[in-house]
């Protein structure tokens, strides 16, 4: 059986924990802070880096620190995972969806554009599936209009952008770490700033708001949370770090024979490639009612077939929580489109290349009607 996705772990991680497991510091210390340091000189553009527990404590802690909160609105695009909106509630303020482009389902700067109001404190791009959003124009309205960028780079970490890696921007920007994600620390994010002051108080927020004076004296300034990241993570991190070149290469590599290979029929949209693309997933949009056939039926028959599928995601403005907030259907048609239709295929470092045919060729059946799902 095919999965959709798979972590890349071998022995070398599994010594990295076990060694850390022997050393009776299992907590944040010396690997967490060697991991921070070894993603500041990946990402470049004398970024700092501190690790969290999750990328959606990284987005929590940069809003707080941010200062966003009651009484603000923050722009977000209508397809990502819902994460990214609930941290925006989790702070107090009103998450604000925008309709996505059907191909990069990434957020477009006309329609956040259109959507600023006198209340719009953030902009949070999410880089969907390692494909980064078109960055220059995001950052030059939100300097037009005094607002904070926050990057949800949950899964780009390795994307390149304008001659550099997604993270070195210098705003804040927040990856994930998760086991399904490029590199994992098993769970686990950071969060990358070329603020010192701004990477202080995001120290605080993430461990309880406690602040240590140079004799060890504590203070507790403001309010924090409990999203460390623990040694042990970290200590994987190290281990996966100096492979991410080649994992993102052979997931790139397995994306071209995807598109080359995949059918093209007027029922399947099928992603592009660009410059930097690092491709953590690979989502195909189908027309199931097109082929009079549900994704249900579809995702049974790939199953009985051999092929592992997910999917990424349901638009979230279609959410009871966000229905709460005046949302549904009819508001992001393209969103909408790629909640019904979204198919992820499998794809991770591990798969051979007859693994990817063997999912194209299980595609064509069905597309064609060879085999009725």
């Amino acid at each position: 059986m095919l999965p959709f996705t798979r972590p890349t772990v071998g022995e070398e991680e599994q010594q990295a924990i076990k060694e850390v497991l022997e050393s009776g510091w299992i907590t944040t210390g010396p690997k967490v802070k060697a991991f921070e340091e070894a993603l500041e000189a990946y990402i470049g553009g004398g970024v700092l880096v501190r690790a969290f527990n999750s990328g959606t404590s990284a987005l929590e802690a940069a809003l707080i620190a941010s200062g966003v909160g009651s009484g603000d609105e923050v722009i977000l695009p209508a397809m990502s995972f819902t994460a990214s909106a609930n941290v925006i509630v989790r702070v107090g303020a009103t998450p604000v969806f925008v309709d996505v482009d059907l191909v990069s389902r990434n957020l477009t700067v006309k329609a956040v554009e259109a959507a600023l109001t006198p209340r719009t404190r953030a902009i949070m791009p999410v880089h969907f599936a390692g494909l980064a959003v078109e960055m220059h124009a995001i950052y030059d309205l939100a300097e037009r209009n005094n607002l904070v960028v926050i990057e949800d780079a949950a899964q780009a970490i390795g994307t390149g952008i304008g001659g550099h890696k997604v993270g070195a921007s210098g705003n804040p920007v927040c990856f994930s770490f998760h086991p399904n994600k490029n590199i994992t620390t098993i769970e686990g994010g950071a969060l990358a700033s070329s603020d010192p002051q701004f990477i202080r108080r995001i120290e605080r927020i993430r461990f309880h708001g406690i602040e240590r004076d140079d004799e060890g004296g504590m203070d507790v300034p403001e309010w924090g949370g409990k999203m460390n990241m623990p040694d042990v993570g970290a200590a994987m991190g190290l281990v996966q770090l100096p492979k991410l070149e080649d994992f993102n290469h052979r997931r790139r590599e397995l994306a071209l024979r995807y598109i080359k290979r995949l059918p093209k029929h007027s029922a399947m949209v099928i992603p592009k490639d660009v410059p930097g693309h690092s491709w953590h997933m690979f989502a195909v949009c189908i027309d199931y009612l097109s082929l009079g056939t549900s994704r249900k039926a579809f995702q049974e028959q790939l199953q009985m077939m051999g092929v592992g599928t997910g999917i990424h995601y349901p638009a979230m403005h279609l959410f009871s929580l966000y229905r709460h907030y005046g949302y549904g259907p009819g508001d992001f048609p393209v969103a909408e489109r790629i909640g019904k239709q979204t198919l992820t295929l499998p794809l991770f470092p591990a798969m051979s290349d007859e693994d990817v045919d063997q999912v194209c060729d299980a595609l064509n059946k069905l597309l064609s009607g060879e085999v009725t799902p």
